[in-house]
């Protein structure tokens, strides 16, 4: 009997000793895991190059669980009826995840944990093609990985696959051991996901959870629905028994570059077609998964409008453009829109202005996306940089779009330095010393504060009676150098200690204790610098 700790990932291979012409598309393998409760788990196995089928298995409860393998092709004695067993024992874990285990829906469905209960702050980072060989492994992804993790980083969003932003089996979208799909999407190439599983064991020993997208959306139309169900198969087999999160396609709604709509009639009975496709595939995903991974989409822009019955997602992901500051504003309506709308559930901003991006989108906007959304209920938020998403190389970038244009040629060495991922770093580090989960946005508890006719404002969330947090955008710090940026709405008789944090450098200025005026009112003091700011007023 195998022995692993729990939330660890161990795997049986089957070699089967009858040829098959095409394994891959004739024979299929699942494998039924039995725990201590009676309860089956139906895991289905991938195939892992020749005649060899693999099933990967974890569980976050110690126990001894049974396993019987069954076969499309019963006769194969080599494939189905084997049996086993596996011990599952106590382990602390080397990171975070494997701590703490896979993640789920915490009760009250505005953010994320793991299943021990352990609150879950999405802090995302965007590698699309991260699995390329242009990222090589080991050390290119290592060096990624390690600054990432550094600063606080918890999540990747990466395609597994099938790329956005180029055509189908482009050569950019290769890794050291090619495409991720034969030709005519003949069959899967094993080599390709033997390299990714190493680039997925990487992230999650290092506490980093992958947020696999399975393709980009317009491959529903180039490949078609069979293709997409039998590469969601092979991705669940691969790597459902590790703490991922599944999004079910980039851009879900989105045609290929080139295929435009004739008019507005054309487009909306095209959308309305794919929100039905995407619904059955996320139906799909559910179907397959027996470990329960959460589900999300990467929307055109809003999560829940990617499919027909949004109660089938755990996550609702916004994209909200890159339009320079023209997308601050609407990032918050977005989000504030998706925070009221039914079937309630965590919500985050899953792609922003990338840092860089068109000239745009540079430090300041990463914090004030950052401060605004984590403050106005998101669950967590996810980062970008220019030429880190489609991995530029020094001296040869990725190149032209379909449409034949390039985003931007900066080398992924130098775009994982900008300095607002290590700015939003901090912001995520000063939330984690406090339960932000339990964080509400309170706009009354400042003025001037932001609303649906001004979103660039202040904002203000916490705990009352506890904890307040105050984002103060730049243009704002000289109306509180004035003395007249308040904090209102203090509790009587309640006693805060005041400082400002430097969301540029985690430095701290400390003003002692504070309360209320008669009115419940305090000044916020001058600040330091001409610069944006949190107000923090705590209670030790």
């Amino acid at each position: 009997m195998k022995t692993v700790p729990r939330n660890h990932v161990t795997e049986w291979t089957f070699e089967s000793g009858r040829t098959y012409t095409d394994p891959f598309n004739d024979v299929t393998v699942d494998v039924v895991f039995t725990g201590p409760d009676g309860r089956d788990r139906v895991a289905p196995a991938f195939w892992a190059g020749d005649l060899a089928w693999s099933v990967r298995f974890a569980a976050s409860e110690p126990a001894v669980y049974r396993y019987r393998t069954v076969c499309s092709d019963s006769g194969n004695a080599d494939l189905h009826g084997r049996k086993g067993a596996v011990e599952v024992t106590p382990c602390d874990g080397e990171s975070s995840l494997l701590a703490h285990g896979r993640l789920r829906v915490a009760a009250g469905r505005r953010h994320l944990e793991h299943v021990d209960g352990a609150p879950f702050l999405w802090l995302g980072d965007t590698w699309w093609m991260g699995f390329c060989r242009r990222l090589a492994w080991p050390d290119g992804f290592r060096e990624l990985v390690a600054d990432r993790v550094a600063k606080g980083f918890s999540v990747i969003q990466i395609v597994a696959g099938l790329l956005p932003d180029m055509e189908p089996f482009d050569p950019r979208g290769a890794n050291e051991a090619g495409l991720a799909w034969e030709p005519e999407y003949a069959r899967i190439n094993p080599a390709y996901f033997d390299m990714v599983d190493l680039r997925v064991a990487h992230m999650v020993r290092s506490g980093l959870a992958p947020c696999l997208v399975g393709s980009w959306g317009y491959y529903l139309s180039l490949a078609g629905r069979r293709v997409l169900e039998r590469h969601w198969r092979y991705l669940i087999a691969r790597y459902a028994a590790y703490p991922v999160i599944w999004c079910a396609a980039g851009e879900a709604l989105m045609s290929y570059y080139l295929d435009r709509p004739k008019d507005e009639e054309e487009a909306e009975a095209r959308r309305t077609r794919l929100r039905a496709a995407w619904s059955d595939i996320v139906r799909h995903i559910r179907g397959l998964d027996p470990f329960g991974n959460p589900v999300t989409i990467h929307p055109t822009r809003l999560g829940h409008d990617q499919v027909d019955d949004p109660s089938l997602l755990d996550l609702d992901m916004l994209q909200t453009g890159h339009g320079g500051h023209r997308s601050l504003s609407h990032t918050i309506d977005f989000l504030s829109a998706s925070l009221e709308h039914e079937p309630r559930m965590p919500v985050l901003v899953g792609e922003a202005n990338y840092e860089g991006i068109i000239e745009s989108g540079r430090e300041e906007m990463q914090r004030f996306m950052f401060w605004s959304c984590m403050l106005s209920g998101a669950c967590g938020h996810t980062y970008g940089a220019n030429g880190l998403w489609q991995v530029n190389e020094r001296g040869r970038p990725y190149g032209p779009s379909p449409h034949g244009t390039a985003w931007g040629n900066l080398p992924w060495e130098d775009a994982y330095r900008l300095p607002g991922s290590g700015q939003i770093g901090l912001g995520k580090r000063l939330l984690e010393r406090y339960p932000w989960w339990q964080f509400r946005p309170r706009p009354d508890w400042v003025r001037p504060h932001q609303t649906a006719g001004d979103r660039l404002s202040c904002y203000a969330a916490g705990i009352p009676r506890r904890v307040r947090m105050i984002y103060i955008p730049a243009h704002l710090s000289w109306t509180a150098w004035r003395g007249e940026l308040a904090v209102t709405a203090l509790e009587e008789g309640v006693a805060y200690r005041a400082f400002y944090f430097d969301p540029k450098t985690g430095a701290e200025v400390e003003f002692g204790t504070i309360t209320g005026d008669g009115s419940g009112e305090w000044a916020a003091p001058k600040p330091p610098v001409f610069q944006d700011y949190v107000l923090v007023l705590d209670r030790p």
